[in-house]
């Protein structure tokens, strides 16, 4: 293709899309994301959408497709859920006021284990990346969730091999696995052979590399040293660790804020099953029809919160070992049991009670809007009731649990007095803060409503 002869828009669309080769790039243009060319026709009949054409500055118009921008997400996705990475391209710069082409930039890449966009998945469903590292015969898993900010690590004995971290990836859900480009044939291969791999992203190798994994993981929790995080001398767990954070700043463009703690996975406190085993114990879902209905989680998965269900599920992938921690789980039921009345008072509470984890994941990575902290303030809310009810009951564990709960007053008396009752969705388009939080924004809004009328009053005396 002759680039100079394109027109400079699409000249900037290649120069971008030469750098995101893997991506369908949505590339906005006013009210729309534009696809052009290859990409234009793989959405098409992907999405079903209207193939049409843009003239370009060649001979041939440009094959071009798009989707209203407001109405984005639905589209993302389906793209990929299709196995696709979809890098969104942002106009920087107000088109009116731009001189020239309009700077555009990529701001966010959704992949199958980014997707945290809502509706993309159950809320009792989590989303789970996983990046391995492999160094002869150690090999580390770190496994994040962005929508609710979980991070673990993992590593395997030298006598263990690629089967158990197969399982692993199996059992726990993975929906996008990073690997050094290195070693992803071999990985791919043999993860095969035990189930439908996932989403695989072959990186660099440059992403593994100690010191500057070593770096990041420091920076990003704040420390000067791994003792605290638990991975001093652990080479490969370090690298799986700082290799997927920084994959995930590289698809989000800025510092996974969502992700604060680093939790170092103790395999013998619980059972390994295998997926056979979850399978034929019809654990999670029926043998052969695939339904939750039927199974033990169909059974017991009457949590009130999204935040218990996500739980419930994990706890049936991985039963405790110890007599001891068992046992507390029991009491804690068997006082529930005996006591109906705080029972049902604790299950109307949390009814009340929004998803924590995702809510504050999204205000950790800036992508909160006003609905989201007026679901924060009234989930934070019933925590007094809950902390009070379970610090009555007659069990060790429950009592743990409440005085676990930290006091939230002052953030919800902040947002309480700063947001107003119903918020706008999009926080760009004004009306956010109540009347009476801020002197001074209050008045820029006097002198706003002033001018209008002053103006109105103007264009009336021109008429008459």
């Amino acid at each position: 293709m002759a680039q100079e002869k394109l027109s400079p828009m699409m000249q900037q669309y290649l120069n971008i899309k030469e750098e995101y080769q893997d991506t369908i790039l949505m590339f906005r243009l006013g009210d729309f994301y534009e696809m052009f060319f290859d990409d234009a026709i793989l959405v098409s009949r992907e999405l079903e959408l209207t193939l049409t054409g843009r003239n370009c500055g060649l001979e041939e118009r440009a094959p071009m497709c798009g989707v209203p921008h407001h109405a984005a997400e639905s589209y993302i996705i389906r793209l990929v859920k299709n196995g696709h990475k979809v890098a969104i391209c942002e106009q920087m710069e107000d088109p009116a006021e731009a001189k020239g082409i309009v700077k555009r930039a990529i701001t966010r890449i959704y992949t199958p284990g980014t997707l945290d966009l809502s509706d993309s998945s159950s809320s009792e469903e989590n989303i789970y990346i996983a990046s391995v590292c492999i160094n002869g015969d150690h090999t580390a898993l770190a496994v994040a969730d962005i929508s609710t900010g979980e991070l673990t690590a993992d590593e395997f004995d030298d006598d263990e091999d690629l089967n158990i971290l197969a399982n692993e990836l199996s059992v726990s859900g993975i929906r996008e696995l990073v690997i050094s480009e290195d070693v992803s044939g071999n990985i791919t291969e043999k993860l095969s052979e035990h189930f439908v791999s996932p989403f695989i992203d072959s990186v660099d190798s440059s992403y593994y590399r100690f010191e500057p994994c070593r770096n990041i993981v420091l920076k990003h929790f704040g420390m000067t040293s791994l003792v605290p995080l638990d991975l001093e001398g652990k080479t490969e767990m370090v690298c799986a660790v700082g290799s997927l954070l920084m994959y995930l700043m590289d698809m989000q463009k800025s510092e996974p804020g969502q992700i604060r703690t680093l939790k170092i996975k103790e395999r013998g406190s619980c059972m390994q099953l295998d997926r056979s085993t979850l399978r034929n114990l019809e654990l999670l879902e029926t043998l052969y029809d695939h339904e939750v209905k039927g199974s033990l989680l169909g059974v017991l998965g009457r949590t009130k919160t999204a935040m218990g269900g996500r739980l419930l599920k994990k706890w049936l992938r991985e039963p405790l070992k110890d007599a001891e921690e068992i046992n507390l789980r029991l009491d804690a039921v068997e006082a529930l049991k005996n006591d109906p009345v705080a029972a049902n008072n604790l299950s109307n509470f949390l009814k009340a009670i929004y998803d924590f984890q995702r809510l504050t994941a999204a205000i950790a990575a800036g992508r909160a809007n006003g609905r989201d902290l007026i679901a924060l303030r009234n989930s934070l809310a019933v925590l007094p009731d809950i902390t009070g009810q379970l610090g009555y009951t007659d069990s060790p564990l429950l009592n743990k649990i409440a005085e676990d709960i930290a006091d939230f007053d002052d953030l919800h008396n902040m947002i309480d007095r700063s947001i107003c009752e119903e918020p706008p969705h999009v926080i760009t388009e004004g009306g956010l803060i109540r009347k009476g939080y801020s002197e001074e924004l209050d008045a820029l809004k006097d002198s706003i409503a002033d001018a209008k009328t002053w103006i109105s009053g103007l264009e009336y005396s021109a008429i008459i």
